[in-house]
């Protein structure tokens, strides 16, 4: 059977702070849940593999198609180093609260701990609420003692750096540091296959049943960033029919591609898997062998060996493109 551009099954996620924009902005019906914090788009995570939803590969799921076709799939060079396993996790997110302040391993550490790959992320805000803010990292550098002391002292949010928040906004999140996402946000995050979390702070929330949620603030101290950055936002400027690079890791590449027309894509080059996650608008992704619609919502997984094809819209598109350098 040959690859062609590759849609999934939604993955719905109820959250304590969840809201109801997945239905009302992305038109993603999420019933029976009451409510969906997150949706999971492109995923490899065990438990929650991604299945296709359309063309003559339907019903099969992520892993078992990167078993069978391995490099042709996510690349030579990708399956070299994950093997069977896929190297990013795409989600929309819906905070209709404050996520809770938390931080993620780094690599090393959560081999030594979980034996899974760290997360290091980025998001991109979909829709801001008026008002709107994040958490991303600390207002001063610190020492692990400085930090515990505010943290004991109940002084936690005093340290933080918080950004206000606008729509287009784009966050580069390392691995390492702390961070919450802000009650009114809408975002498409991009990161590393993994789902470790430590919880430091949760405002104290309780669930339906009453209980509040576990916290993590031993296993935080070694996973987090003391340090303090002069830029937590990251600088673009949007420039129509061509690729805005946004975020350039170790361990994804994404760039933004506003449409009004077309765009060739060739990636004769790039020995990795590409996904669109389209923000807004739709249009067609042409290769040989066929047409694939994108619209707001889905996020399409262009095999490593399609390395040629046309993005156009009709009448406007914006997208996000990631890939593994």
């Amino acid at each position: 059977m040959k690859l062609y551009p590759l849609k999934f099954n939604t993955i719905y996620k109820d959250k304590i702070w969840g809201g109801q924009k997945i239905k009302n902005v992305l038109g993603k019906d999420f019933a029976p849940l009451p409510n969906c914090g997150e949706t999971w788009e492109v995923s490899g995570v065990e438990g929650n593999i991604s299945v296709v939803s359309q063309g003559p590969l339907q019903q099969k799921d992520l892993k078992s198609l990167i078993q069978e076709y391995k490099g042709e799939l996510v690349g030579e060079r990708v399956y070299k180093k994950f093997q069977d396993d896929f190297p990013l996790l795409i989600k929309f997110i819906d905070a209709n609260d404050d996520l809770s302040i938390q931080v993620h391993p780094d690599d090393n550490l959560a081999k030594a701990r979980h034996n899974s790959f760290g997360k290091t992320e980025m998001w991109y805000v979909m829709q801001a609420d008026e008002g709107s803010s994040l958490i991303s990292g600390f207002n001063k550098t610190l020492t692990k003692e400085e930090y515990l002391e505010a943290f004991n002292a109940g002084k936690l949010t005093s340290i933080l750096n918080r950004e206000d928040v606008s729509t287009d906004d784009v966050f580069f999140l390392p691995a390492g540091r702390v961070h919450t996402i802000g009650k009114g946000l809408m975002i498409a995050e991009i990161q590393q296959t993994s789902d470790i979390t430590y919880r430091i702070y949760d405002f104290d929330r309780k669930d339906a049943e009453g209980n509040t949620r576990e916290l993590h603030v031993e296993e935080a101290l070694d996973a987090i960033d003391y340090n303090c950055y002069p830029e937590y936002k990251t600088k673009y400027s949007d420039e129509s029919n061509q690729a805005v690079q946004l975020v350039k890791s170790d361990y994804f590449e994404t760039n933004k591609i506003v449409l009004n027309s077309e765009l060739e894509r060739d990636f004769a080059n790039l020995d990795s898997f590409v996904i669109y996650i389209c923000l807004e608008g739709s249009g067609e992704i042409t290769f040989e062998g066929g047409i694939t619609n994108i619209s707001m919502g889905d996020s399409i997984l262009v095999p490593a060996s399609i390395k040629n094809y046309k993005l156009s819209a009709s009448p406007s598109l914006k997208l996000l493109e990631t890939y593994v350098p």
